[in-house]
């Protein structure tokens, strides 16, 4: 089944000579576990299309459906929603509160949901330990690497279990070995765990690791090239939308691995 699809996509700013058609009429399906890459120029639409497809922008024209649910038929309220359970966002800049821990802040998304603290904690530790984390629940972001704060952004996105995840320049502010760590842990988590990602990138190596690579220039969809059948246990059933969160994560722990020295309070030279 398609966790994702965009009809006729179209996104305009501004009107008369300050006019700016950011998106030009793009058809999108994604796979469930699916690993779709978006790539293009700068100012090619790529941040743009991916904010629509989270349901962070709303289209001047056009349809987004989420495990079969029109975006544009929910309120606003429900939208939120449905962002919060259903979808997980990974940034280039991490976006960590400072003041919190590595499990504080992975807890937060299910906390903020109404989960119990308690149970949202039990579920962050699942998280930060299949990423490899697990010695580093109680740093805080200025005691951890960029790679480290990138991981727990990641954990932080996957804790309420979402339909989807959407990674804008997930390796931007990481160097060429940390990029790579992660690139591999977002594969992983496509091949061994069904999840459907969908990442905006300007890196090939990166975008080398997807199914599928999308081309976009000047908001229109250019061309796709398709780099590995898509995955098995596709077309699995996914929760309604707007249900409760799920259980406790199932996923196994340690898809990241450094051979690193002994860690410590301090951050990494």
């Amino acid at each position: 089944m398609y966790v994702l699809e965009a009809r006729g996509l179209k996104k305009v700013y501004g009107e008369a000579e300050a006019r700016v058609e950011a998106i030009r009429g793009v058809d999108l399906q994604v796979t469930a576990g699916e690993m779709v890459a978006i790539m293009g120029p700068s100012g090619s639409g790529k941040s743009t299309l991916l904010a629509l497809l989270g349901g962070v922008e709303v289209p001047t024209e056009g349809h987004v459906l989420l495990e079969g649910v029109d975006l544009a038929s929910l309120s606003d309220d429900q939208r939120t929603m449905l962002r919060r359970r259903r979808i997980g966002f990974v940034f280039q800049s991490f976006n960590l509160l400072p003041i919190l821990t590595a499990l504080e802040n992975v807890a937060l998304p299910l906390e903020l949901d109404g989960v119990s603290s308690s149970e949202a904690r039990r579920r962050a530790q699942q998280m930060l330990e299949l990423v490899g984390l697990e010695d580093r629940h109680h740093h805080v972001p200025g005691h951890l690497s960029g790679g480290e704060q990138q991981r727990v952004a990641v954990a932080r996105a996957l804790v309420i279990q979402p339909a989807l995840l959407l990674a804008d320049e997930p390796t931007g502010n990481l160097d060429s070995v940390n990029g790579q760590r992660l690139t591999s842990l977002l594969r992983r988590l496509v091949d061994e765990h069904h999840q459907t990602i969908v990442m905006v990138t300007h890196d090939p190596e990166v975008a080398s690791h997807a199914d599928r690579i999308i081309h976009i220039r000047d908001g229109r969809i250019e061309r796709e090239e398709r780099l590995r059948p898509v995955g098995a246990g596709l077309g699995q059933a996914v929760p309604s939308v707007l249900a409760a969160p799920t259980a406790s994560p199932t996923l196994a722990p340690g898809l990241w691995r450094e051979s690193s020295g002994p860690r410590s309070g301090r951050k990494p030279s």
